[in-house]
């Protein structure tokens, strides 16, 4: 069990397989029957998620809301300090190899940043990680492991939805490492010179990179279900350089291993 302890919200993990309790399979035997819900993307845990988080961000008084109606977008300023986008960004460029695709989904062109991936516990960015947390009210162990981008000028990761899509090959690798993304959590290391924002087109707003502030979003609709209006661009970077730390949290406990 999982419980923050500060907002009601918990989770079980449990038994074998899946390691999920306590939850029907959605599936009817009536004349009308839906199809059965994959336990490891079910709506209700996934909306009683969104819900948690949303109304803890509203609780604040600085986090800005941006969905337009559309999406559960939000924007805090200053979340972090110069000094701490500048260690940060030095860290990203100490080891860095381009960003990929999941299998079955690359195109050429489509994602042309590099990345950095930080270990687990990687002193780093501990400290971060438990902000963002902290931010979400989400435990780390539904956190996979934290990124950081680097956009040089000419460099995007054009429109897509940071949500898994259930029909494509890769979900079944996914499910086991966790199941669907809830939320998505971005920190701005640096501001380039021109272009680079973030660019959610169906919301009708482009966020430009702002040194420190975070976006956060909730990859799911208030039903719980995949929200196709969270697609959104990396825009080009035009001149300069862009920086980012990305955070993506599962549904259930990540692990980079295949259960």
């Amino acid at each position: 069990m999982v419980d923050d302890g500060k907002n009601g919200f918990s989770i079980s993990f449990g038994g074998s397989g899946s390691g999920v309790t306590g939850q029907a399979s959605g599936f009817s035997l009536g004349r009308h029957a839906s199809p059965p819900v994959d336990p490891m993307s079910d709506p209700d845990k996934l909306a009683a998620i969104g819900k948690m988080v949303r109304e803890r961000l509203e609780a604040r008084g600085d986090a800005e809301y941006l969905g337009n109606g559309k999406a559960d977008l939000y924007r805090i300023r200053g979340f972090l300090d110069r000094n701490e986008c500048r260690r940060l960004v030095k860290v990203i460029d100490r080891k860095i190899g381009p960003s990929t695709l999941f299998k079955g989904t690359e195109i050429d062109g489509f994602r042309t940043s590099s990345t950095h991936y930080f270990a687990a516990g990687d002193p780093d960015t501990t400290a971060l990680e438990t902000k963002i947390d902290a931010l979400l009210g989400l435990p780390h162990m539904l956190a996979e492991t934290t990124q950081g981008q680097r956009y040089m000028a000419g460099q995007q990761f054009k429109h897509h939805q940071d949500f898994f899509h259930e029909t494509e090959a890769y979900w079944q690798d996914e499910r086991r490492r966790g199941g669907q993304r809830t939320w998505t959590a971005m920190v701005y290391l640096n501001e380039p010179e021109e272009g680079g924002a973030t660019d959610f087109k169906d919301v009708g707003v482009a966020i430009p990179p702002e040194r420190g502030a975070i976006i956060v979003w909730n990859n799911m609709g208030r039903d719980g279900r995949p929200n196709h209006q969270t697609l959104h661009a990396g825009t080009p970077v035009i001149a300069g350089s862009k920086y980012v730390i990305t955070q993506w949290y599962r549904l259930f406990p990540w692990s980079i291993e295949q259960r």
